[in-house]
């Protein structure tokens, strides 16, 4: 997919950078593969807010989408790939020989007419589904399951994958795109190829509706705040906000870490931070 700018006929129009999705299927999705998707605008079962940020945005129907790839040995032919407004991927609609339809996330250089299929050992192409024991050392692929059945949890955004770098014992070894090298267990399953929308990250939205559009509010800095609404307000002329960032709350953010379920520590080989397994 390519990127498509456009004329500065007004200051919104100016600097907007966006996907080109002219290749895309036009019409709607298939209606036995969708459900009502409701916003929370941030709230909880009580109304209080409880993610900032969140807002408005335009309604959305939620495609369900087949992480699992469960459907071993019988072909798909790609019917078209769609948008969709749940994920930053575009989706694949397969038609499975007896006649049944799913969505799959489309990887790149899946087109309209191609074959796919899942198994415990198939051909090395993308959209083809398999077990990461079976998998050639070396192959990208994404959509992979940290547990057996439980359905694809790692590199399901857009332009993102995952290589097999080896093996060891019932275990692979895979890097992942934030450099972590970690252990998954050979009997997970994972999907060839790298997901698709790779430009995703170079659009430029150019003008704050765009994000409302989406449903995200924007959020007033802490510096730009009083001492008594936030704890980076105050203070004469600009200043950055102290050592330490903070939520409004006192917690730290921006980066402090608040990772709580370590029992899989034991499957990463290397960790992101490129230091000692934390």
């Amino acid at each position: 997919m390519a990127l498509k700018s456009y004329k500065p006929t007004s200051p919104a129009r100016r600097g907007l950078v966006l996907v080109d999705k002219s290749s895309l299927h036009k019409g709607g999705p298939v209606k036995a593969l969708v459900e009502g998707k409701k916003k929370t605008g941030g709230r909880n079962n009580k109304g209080h807010v409880t993610s900032r940020g969140i807002g408005g945005g335009h309604k959305h129907k939620y495609r369900k989408i087949d992480f699992k790839r469960r459907k071993w040995d019988m072909s798909a032919t790609v019917e078209r790939i769609e948008y969709d407004p749940n994920r930053t991927a575009f989706i694949a609609l397969l038609k499975y020989e007896d006649g049944e339809q799913t969505y799959i996330i489309a990887p790149q250089r899946l087109a309209v007419g191609d074959k796919v299929v899942a198994g415990e050992k198939v051909d090395v192409k993308p959209g083809n589904a398999m077990l990461l024991s079976q998998m050639p050392v070396g192959t990208i692929c994404h959509n992979i399951e940290m547990k057996p059945g439980k359905g694809g949890q790692i590199a399901r955004s857009a332009g993102t994958y995952v290589q097999l770098v080896g093996r060891d014992g019932g275990k692979v070894i895979v890097r992942l795109n934030s450099g972590e090298q970690r252990y998954i267990l050979g009997s997970c399953m994972g999907t060839v190829g790298a997901v698709s929308n790779p430009d995703n990250s170079n659009t430029t939205l150019a003008k704050a509706g765009r994000n409302r559009w989406r449903g995200i509010k924007p959020l007033t800095r802490g510096v730009a705040k009083n001492p008594i609404d936030h704890p980076h307000g105050g203070g004469e002329g600009r200043t950055s906000g102290g050592r330490h960032p903070v939520t409004p709350w006192g917690k730290p953010t921006k980066g402090a870490r608040t990772r709580k379920n370590k029992t899989t520590d034991r499957m990463i080989i290397r960790s992101r931070h490129a230091k000692k397994k934390r």
